[in-house]
């Protein structure tokens, strides 16, 4: 079986606050919700504040969670309404099919993998000053602009079983409150080859985020820094199977940091 919960978080509450600012925090409240071992199954999760005064946390869990302890800590525990919403995905499961269309939201993490980074970091260029090049390992490094997001995403769809139709109109895509991103005027040629070659499709991004904090609890602990994107828009399925992996596997790196988690729903009606 296979379940997705969405969980009502209460931002005022200081339990709250936390999880909205610390993924690895969010990840550990995720993992409080199984009834197995921690590392028992692959949890995906996605916590999602366009609402900034009503959030809530999507997550996909292979056994039936429990989250009375997010609700009791972090929600509204006593107000009406469904606070934790459990659904069998099967039947979302068995709609997958070659050339089905859904709106789709995603959050992930875009990475390149490179044994030369631009702008390394004091412990990447020590590590480079200390390997000779042909043993060197790469470095994996977050793509931090829209374009390079932008075709990180478009590059990999066919792997992932589905396209994103081009769009009706330009810059707009149909069906979207907003364009999806553009060249802008301090693009570098690098940039703007990667505009150039991804023409206007119904995808768009609308949160861009770096995020920075301690693995582990201590003054020498391990810094996490990486840079996420949230894309939003219309898909199409090409290869059913590959989709089905994907929906349910993940996309994309930092999926413990709520990265990776694609969510479907019904295509907007349109007025052509």
């Amino acid at each position: 079986m296979t379940y997705l919960s969405l969980i009502r978080i209460n931002p005022l509450r200081a339990e709250s606050r936390k999880l909205l600012s610390n993924p690895r925090a969010a990840h550990g409240a995720v993992l409080g919700g199984l009834p197995g071992p921690q590392d028992a199954e692959r949890v995906l999760w996605r916590l999602d504040a366009d609402n900034p005064h009503r959030p809530h946390l999507l997550v996909l869990t292979r056994s039936r969670p429990d989250w009375s302890h997010l609700v009791e800590r972090a929600g509204w525990p006593e107000a009406d309404g469904e606070h934790a919403m459990v659904r069998d995905y099967m039947p979302l499961i068995q709609r997958l099919a070659n050339g089905a269309e859904f709106a789709f939201r995603l959050t992930a993490s875009p990475v390149q993998n490179t044994t030369a980074p631009e702008r390394p970091t004091p412990l990447q260029a020590a590590r480079i000053a200390d390997t000779p090049e042909g043993k060197r390992r790469g470095f994996r490094i977050g793509h931090r602009t829209a374009a390079a997001q932008l075709d990180w995403f478009l590059s990999r769809t066919e792997r992932w079983g589905f396209d994103v139709p081009a769009s009706r109109a330009d810059p707009a895509a149909p069906g979207l409150d907003a364009p999806q991103p553009v060249p802008a005027a301090g693009d570098t040629p690098r940039e703007q080859r990667l505009w150039e070659r991804n023409p206007a499709r119904e995808v768009r991004i609308t949160a861009r985020q770096r995020h920075s904090f301690k693995k582990n609890a201590g003054k020498d602990a391990r810094p996490v820094v990486f840079h996420t994107a949230t894309f939003e828009g219309r898909l199409r399925i090409t290869d059913a199977a590959k989709f089905t992996a994907r929906l349910l596997g993940g996309i994309g790196p930092s999926k413990a940091y709520g990265c990776g988690l694609l969510t479907l729903a019904p295509v907007p009606d349109r007025k052509d």
